[in-house]
């Protein structure tokens, strides 16, 4: 496993035509003039903009973006299928350059991603997979799932009853909750009361996490895939008045951040990844592939830190 550079380095190397990626080839660049040329039009699809972790990236995205003179068309897709296949089509028909695209269905979108890959659109996938992309980037989710549920294990004293509260079928959420249960094997006082599916953000996790805690107050600790899901959790705890309950997350969020200062807070720890590196990253791979340039390595992981109130402090965050 390697670490790739803070997102401010990797920005300026964008800016300077120069890729660090981990295990690119070293091959001398090909000329442009035969190839794609310079990017002029991004687009950027992420599944829900409404979550913080979506609107950093976006930011990453365009701050490189304007380095590199082009434009950034940012479609968020709401949570629906549906709604990125037509986005889909219509830049198929705006003919942009690349796109960067974070899907709410991992193999779902795959039909959708051939027809831009056939259209001449070169397509990475960032944050999580997307069948056909020609490449992607994406956070260590299994480690990230191990983090979390490392610290949820041994903060209820290696054994008790836990919830997991799922996500959407995408590559990111399925990977956390497999490194949840990886974890799971080497704690065999830790049981399962109950596991379902939200939508990945708070208002649907808090009444899934509601309805879950109402039938089984009793429980010691809660896994949600990611920050907004886990804070749902945690105001459903509240609401229904289940104490002494140890809940953790992924993502590393401003929200994430706030919960975690407070010592009264039932939320425990989230596995941070840091959106804006990915994104970055992410189109200089895409600028990679449309000038006809070799990446060795077209799928990467990016670490994951679990973040505590413990160092808080030490932590950058996604500003």
């Amino acid at each position: 496993m390697y670490r790739l550079p803070h997102t401010k380095t990797v920005l300026a190397a964008l800016a300077a035509g120069t890729l660090l990626l981990s295990g690119c080839s070293s091959q001398s660049p090909v000329d442009n003039s035969d190839e794609g040329g310079e990017i002029e039009t991004i687009g950027l699809m992420v599944q829900d903009l409404s979550n913080p972790f979506f609107t950093a990236m976006q930011s990453g995205v365009e701050d490189a973006a304007k380095e590199m003179g082009a434009e950034v068309v940012t479609e968020d897709g709401r949570q629906d299928l549906g709604a990125q296949n037509e986005q889909i089509d219509a830049f198929i028909q705006q003919q942009i350059d690349v796109l960067l695209i974070n899907p709410v269905d991992s193999e779902g979108i795959g039909p959708a991603v051939q027809r831009a890959v056939d259209a001449g659109i070169t397509v990475v996938a960032v944050d999580v997979t997307a069948k056909n992309a020609e490449a992607f980037i994406t956070s260590d989710n299994v480690q990230a799932g191990r983090l979390a549920c490392e610290h949820l294990f041994e903060s209820i004293g290696g054994e008790g009853r836990i919830l997991i509260i799922d996500g959407t079928p995408i590559s990111s959420v399925q990977d956390r909750v497999k490194g949840c249960e990886q974890v799971m094997e080497d704690y065999p006082d830790i049981e399962v009361a109950g596991h379902q599916h939200g939508d990945n953000n708070r208002e649907e996790a808090l009444t899934v996490a509601t309805d879950m805690l109402t039938a089984n107050s009793d429980v010691d600790g809660i896994f949600a895939i990611n920050d907004p899901t886990a804070l749902g959790a945690n105001l459903a705890a509240e609401q229904t008045g289940v104490e002494d309950l140890a809940i953790v997350g992924v993502d590393g969020s401003p929200a994430a951040e706030k919960e975690l200062a407070d010592p009264e807070s039932m939320f425990e720890a989230t596995a941070a990844q840091d959106p804006k590196q990915l994104g970055v990253t992410g189109l200089e791979m895409a600028t990679k592939l449309y000038k006809g340039e070799q990446v060795e390595n077209t799928e990467q992981l990016v670490e994951t830190e679990l973040i505590t109130a413990d160092n808080l402090d030490e932590y950058e965050g996604w500003e």
